[in-house]
């Protein structure tokens, strides 16, 4: 004898909820509180319940899936993020589209085009560029569920999750200061990225609070990639008066600074020091273990899914911007200094 698939009656009765409350907690609309929504998806694991999750969606003219749009999703941190929404995604019945914007707005733009055709629910962006926002500020306005997460876009109204780059910088800098250098490089990304250009104010920040002239002799630009770092970190520290100490605006850059020193034979610490914003695996296996500006990268992702699905489900009624702290941990790749 065949067993009659279970329906949205048979888990209802289950889970002693009527079938409005059960449809609103399998489906992801409306507000149904923690514990009841933990009874319905129990009642419906157990039955085998599989509901036409498709035709659902259709009839109500969305589907469940969430896009996200990352700056570079072959980045660590990125991917953790991408990871750490999916999984979030997956607890909440939805289906994740990652997009990596690479760094480029209009590649951005098109891409959030391309979902929007697909009446997708909502969006996680790290937008590429602090400025010409007006598609996210058209998103915003049309009330369409956003969250910006790494970066902001101060010119758009929505929830954000980001941290404190431009604190996180100027302590690093500050640190090394303490240590007795006064020539500090910086290897940063372009400064239209928002991340880049708080932590970039604060290394000068840091400088000025010291009375240290900025040079722009000890800056190199680069892209955040291994390789652009190493030839950006090379030109830096080819110069006739190189800095006694490095800090990189993200953990490729980091990366890319410790294989230009090994090909330079340069040591660290005893030649420079070298401080990277964002702790990354390798941190702690190369000699000496790289201090870090560490970012709560666990925390991150998950709380950008959280807001989204808090505005999916009628929740929350107001923007919300989360700033989480940095911390800087001091592990063996900063030696003092007596001179300059």
């Amino acid at each position: 004898m065949v067993r009659k698939p279970a329906t949205l009656k048979d888990v209802a009765a289950l889970a002693n909820v009527s079938r409005a409350t059960a449809a609103r907690a399998l489906n992801s609309y409306g507000y149904v509180g923690d514990e009841t929504g933990r009874k319905v998806q129990a009642a419906a694991e157990r039955l085998g319940y599989r509901g036409n999750r498709l035709a659902q969606a259709l009839r109500g003219g969305r589907l469940p899936i969430v896009g996200c749009i990352l700056g570079d999703i072959q980045n660590p941190f990125f991917a953790r993020i991408a990871h750490d929404i999916e999984v979030l995604c997956r607890e909440r019945g939805h289906n994740l589209v990652i997009a990596s914007s690479e760094e480029e707005l209009e590649q951005e733009i098109s891409l959030l085009a391309s979902l929007q055709s697909l009446s997708i629910r909502g969006f996680i962006v790290a937008p590429a560029s602090a400025e010409g926002n007006a598609h996210l500020q058209r998103l915003a306005a049309e009330h369409v569920p956003l969250v910006m997460v790494d970066r902001v876009a101060e010119d758009v109204e929505c929830d954000s999750v980001a941290v404190d780059n431009e604190g996180g910088a100027r302590k690093a800098v500050e640190y090394l200061i303490g240590m007795g250098h006064r020539r500090i490089g910086l290897l940063q990304d372009n400064a239209r990225i928002f991340t880049s250009r708080e932590r970039m104010n604060g290394y000068q920040a840091a400088l000025a609070a010291s009375d240290i002239k900025a040079n722009d002799r000890m800056v190199s630009v680069s892209q955040s990639t291994v390789e652009h770092a190493i030839d950006a970190t090379i030109r830096l520290f080819s110069q006739k008066t190189p800095p006694t100490a490095l800090f990189t605006v993200d953990s490729l850059m980091t990366q890319g600074a410790l294989l230009a020193f090994r090909s330079m034979g340069i040591s660290i610490p005893h030649d420079v020091s070298l401080i990277g914003f964002d702790d990354f695996n390798l941190a702690t296996f190369t000699d000496p273990q790289i201090t870090v500006v560490s970012q709560p990268v666990s925390e991150i992702g998950r709380t950008a899914a959280r807001l989204l699905f808090e505005r999916l489900s009628g929740k929350s009624d107001h923007t919300q911007k989360i700033r989480f702290e940095t911390k800087l941990i001091v592990r063996g790749s900063v030696s003092r200094r007596s001179g300059s």
